[in-house]
């Protein structure tokens, strides 16, 4: 294997990439485990005090009931012994446990309802910036010293840094509350049956155009900073003076030459920014009362539901490392120049 490892370095990169990759996963998962368990409270009791308010408690039966709860929710023994039935739960039963928010229901369930909106609304929405912010951020660079790429980029400077959140309660004040064009919460409208239907779609459409804006306005502003520092550089180089002496046409520079040296950063920068779609966006998603990860994130943080907490935290964790893996491995085959192997 060694010796066939040598003469393959490609496959011998790949093969250490990997097991760099299941170690990552490994530790981060591993982290997240005894982070999240070594928050004070106590999820049982918060459970036992709902199931009482509800009329569906026995306290005469309250320490079989509890123990019974504890060792159901994986919370008995030691913290050490936890890990280990939670470790094991995951990788041989693919079980994450209950969830707490819609008990008996596996969190797995819960997760699973929630994670095509925000694929859906999040995930869109990142790809829309980035691929907007990298496009006009390389003509901002471009035509650097233009007025209207210098507009574009102070525009861009100034905005960049607001919080997805502010801009939402903007956009929902003017366009929902002022204007009255759109909605200002839920992900569509309550007395449609989800499908594929027209009005439906439309609804979908209609409903999720507030929080995607919020999401894309300041994405491609970080974008275009990003790509446009990365391109002026690249502008002074000899192969754009070469391009240019043999009478290439403009457009074709930019697209053929500069941004392809521009984008391979960008890459690497969008695989790293993806976890932010499950959790950096929490707030846009409460605040619009949109069923996603990051709402049932902060739902299940609320009661301490431990098992679809670590649940949404590793799905982000398998996401930005799963990302980061292809994108290491895609890369020699984008840019040629890069050989990690060597």
């Amino acid at each position: 294997m060694r010796s066939w490892l040598a003469a393959h370095p490609l496959a011998s990169y790949a093969v250490r990439r990997f097991g760099l990759y299941l170690v990552e996963l490994w530790g981060a998962v591993t982290v997240a485990f005894f982070f999240f368990r070594l928050i004070p409270g106590d999820p049982i009791q918060t459970f036992i005090q709902t199931l009482q308010q509800n009329y569906v408690y026995n306290a005469a039966a309250s320490a079989a009931v509890i123990e019974r709860y504890r060792s159901e929710f994986g919370l008995d023994g030691n913290l050490f012994s936890q890990y280990l039935h939670y470790m094991y739960r995951v990788l041989f039963q693919q079980d994450l446990g209950p969830s707490l928010l819609n008990y008996p229901t596996p969190a797995q369930d819960v997760i699973m309802r929630a994670l095509p909106w925000t694929v859906g609304l999040l995930g869109l929405s990142a790809v829309l910036a980035w691929v907007i912010g990298l496009l006009v951020g390389a003509l901002a660079g471009w035509r650097r010293g233009k007025p209207g790429a210098d507009l574009v980029t102070n525009v861009a400077i100034a905005l960049s840094h607001v919080p997805y959140y502010f801009l939402a309660l903007i956009l929902t004040f003017i366009f929902a509350y002022q204007l009255a064009w759109l909605p200002a919460r839920s992900a569509y409208n309550a007395r449609l049956t989800p499908g594929l239907s027209p009005e439906f779609l439309f609804s979908l459409l209609k409903y999720g155009l507030l929080p995607s804006l919020s999401i894309v306005v300041i994405g491609v502003f970080s974008w275009l900073l990003s790509t446009r520092m990365l391109m002026v550089p690249v502008l002074g180089e000899d192969y754009l003076t070469y391009a240019q002496a043999k009478g290439l046409r403009p457009r074709k520079i930019l697209t053929k030459y500069a941004l392809r040296n521009c984008y391979l950063p960008q890459v690497t920068a969008f695989g790293i920014s993806l976890g932010f779609i499950f959790n950096g966006n929490v707030l846009v998603e409460q605040l619009f009362n949109y069923p996603g990860l990051g709402a049932t994130l902060v739902n299940a943080i609320q009661i301490l539901d431990f098992n679809t907490i670590l649940g949404v935290t590793n799905l982000a964790i398998f996401a930005v490392l799963t990302a980061n893996l292809i994108l290491d491995l895609l890369l020699p085959l984008l840019d040629p120049r890069v050989k990690y192997w060597r």
